[in-house]
Order: structure tokens, then sequence, then C-alpha cells
């Protein structure tokens, strides 16, 4: 699949989550085989350039492009002038973000907000390309609410802008992230327009992957919840889309390697004091279906240094490889 001049090797992106898709997370997602990883949402509201939140999300030492960064805003001068701001520090391909359903986010417009305002949607899009050189993408829902999907609509408006992808999550703004997506309207969206469409919304396994496929005729499948804590879920769904079965599931000593040293990126990233805190809710998601996990996520959770977590978690996978490991039932979810 092409983004204007980047040609991405693969079909499987990595959604932006605010609080994980942070460069560590980016980084490790790529080297498990995701063609593109965009960064958290940045505010388009320029009095918040300067925090210490900002500063990092706009920070891509280092990073494998092509370097996608998702802004968000409801003025269009104020994105414009965020897409070009965030050019000039490195970003190959601007993300608009349509699609959050957080209440802060959408209080102010912004968001999967802005899809109620479909001339609204049109003028920031016209602002946001004539302003920058790179490719720009669009994330949205399906619409505010179910008996108002209006995603085909919002398509046609962004081809016609000049968006180079879209990435449509199957709930509208009012399912949250409530019940199951639905696919049907990513289907229609692809059939409306000629730019590629990346299918979003409970893609958790290579089987599901490759089911919304053949639903939706989607170009891409963009993977955000499921990634967090299985971060080789796009090797897994690579793989099988290849060649028809699942790989081997990661041993216990695959998966110590992988987190250990997440989290040592982690502290390196955002210094010892926050980076004990941003790894907590990793090693949550990546041990929750181990054995007496609960337990160790509480202790583990107390740790105040770099060093006692590192020493928590070799401790915990020697007890681990010693015993039972994995539970049965997620041994088979990592089969599927």
């Amino acid at each position: 699949m092409r983004i204007g001049q980047y040609s991405l090797e693969g079909t499987l992106i990595v959604a932006p989550m605010a609080g994980v898709t942070d460069r560590p997370f980016r980084s490790l997602c790529r080297r498990f085989g995701a063609a593109l990883a965009v960064s958290e949402m940045i505010s388009s509201n320029p009095s918040l350039t300067a925090t210490a939140k900002t500063q990092r999300r706009m920070d891509h030492r280092g990073e494998v492009g092509p370097v996608s960064v998702q802004i968000a805003g409801a003025d269009p001068q104020m994105l414009a002038d965020a897409a070009k701001l965030n050019v000039d520090h490195g970003t190959q391909i601007i993300d608009i973000n349509m699609g959050c359903p957080a209440k802060k986010v959408c209080n102010v417009a912004a968001g999967s907000a802005l899809l109620r305002d479909e001339a609204l949607v049109a003028r920031i899009l016209d602002a946001v390309v004539r302003a920058v050189p790179v490719p720009v993408t669009l994330k949205i829902r399906t619409g505010w609410e179910p008996s108002r999907r209006n995603a085909v609509e919002v398509a046609r408006i962004a081809e016609q802008a000049g968006i180079q992808a879209l990435a449509v999550h199957g709930r509208t703004r009012a399912d949250l992230f409530r019940g199951e997506a639905e696919y049907e309207s990513i289907a229609a969206v692809k059939a409306n327009v000629s730019i590629p469409v990346i299918a979003n919304g409970d893609v958790d396994s290579p089987r599901k992957a490759l089911a919304v496929l053949r639903q939706t005729g989607a170009d891409a499948l963009m993977i955000g919840r499921a990634a967090q804590g299985r971060p080789w879920i796009f090797r897994e769904i690579a793989y099988h889309l290849l060649h028809g079965v699942a790989p081997a599931p990661l041993s216990l000593a695959e998966i110590h390697r992988v987190l250990r040293a997440h989290i040592a990126e982690l502290h390196a990233f955002y210094g010892e004091f926050l980076g004990v805190r941003v790894a907590r809710k990793h090693v949550s998601w990546y041990t929750a279906d181990f054995h007496q996990s609960t337990r160790f996520r509480h202790a583990f959770n107390a740790l105040e240094s770099a060093a006692a977590q590192g020493e928590a978690l070799d401790d915990y996978f020697r007890r681990l490889e010693a015993g039972s490991g994995l539970a049965a039932d997620a041994r088979e979810e990592l089969a599927a």
C-alpha cells in the first residue's frame, strides 16, 4: 500500500493511542513487522507546544520512517500550523484525528465530534493538505451515532481534499468501545473512494484479521488495543496472511526478553521517575494471562526504581519457566 510517495512494507499499522504509542512502543511494533506506527495525538493548541508531554511526542530520534504523527483540534488554521510545525520536526506523514471518542476531546469539538459538521471537516482537511508538502491521512469513526453513520460522505470529502489514506474504526462515537465493531460501513467506504482504506476495530487475532480484510476489501488493517502487551501480534498476523497458518507462539523466554527490553527503553525515554510509572501499565498488559499475575502486578506496581523493576521481572519469569507459565486459555489464544 502506498501513502503518497511512501510504499509501505506490509499492510499492518499501529493505531494511535494516547498514553501508549510513544516512541519506544512504536519502535517495538515496527520491529515485529508493523508497516507504519502512528504517534499519540498531539494537540494543535499552540499554548501546549512547549510542554514536556508534547515535546516527547514530537521526539522521533532513531525512529524508522516513514514517521507518522497524529494531530488533533477543531480549528483549521491551528491544525494547519500544527502540521507545519511537526513537519519541521521530522514528521513525514500527518494524520488528522477525527475518531477519538474521549469526552475531553469531543467536548472541545475535536476528535469524532467533528463528524457532526461535514462543512468544518472539509475546511480542516483543505487547510492541512494545503499547508504541508507531505502526505496527509485521516482517521474517523463511522459517524457520531448509529442513526447518523456518515463515513461514506466524510470519505468522499477527504478524497476530494487530497487525503492520501483513510482509517475507519467500525464504531460510532456513541458506541465508544462497547459491543463489537461493524465492518459493513468500512466496506461501503472502500466501495465509494479510490484512496487506500484502512480497517480498524477489534482486529485481535490472525483469523480475525483475514476475516476483516475479506469482509471490507480494505487495503490495510490498523491494530490498537490488541497490541497492548502483545506487540508481536503484527508478526503473527503477517505470517498468517502469507502462509495461511499461525506461527509458533513466543516462548516465555522470548516474551521475557521483549518485555525486559521494552521497559529499559521506557526508562531511558522518560527518565527513571516517569519511566517506572509508564512501565507499570505495560507490564500489566504483558503478564495479564500468566500464573499468579494479579499478585505479581500488585507487588510490581509498588516498586519505585528501574533496577527493582528489572529484578522483579527476572525473578517472576524464572518462576514462570519453572512452573506452568501460561494459563491454558492463554496458550490456546496465542496459538489461534
